[in-house]
């Protein structure tokens, strides 16, 4: 299978992959304190949410010891 560039009728057609812009976009805006405030906190919260939650979560996951006596209820021990 060999491949065969067909003749374009158009040339901006067959140039459209290679187009370049010669505009380039204006300087971003620098953030204010309290948009840098605000994401810095927002960071900090996700952050020690993710922290509590492993610090919380780790003694769930721990394995437990299965205990050597069977726990009865009450009522069972007077038959």
């Amino acid at each position: 299978m060999f491949l065969r560039r067909e003749p374009v009728p158009f040339a901006f057609v067959s140039e459209a992959d290679r187009f370049r812009s010669n505009v380039t976009p204006p300087p971003r805006e620098r953030l204010g304190r309290t948009q840098l405030a605000a994401r810095t906190l927002v960071g900090l919260t996700v952050v020690a949410g993710l922290a509590g939650s492993l610090l919380f979560g780790m003694p769930a996951l721990q394995p437990t010891k299965v205990p050597e006596k069977s726990q009865q209820s009450e009522a069972s021990q007077g038959r």
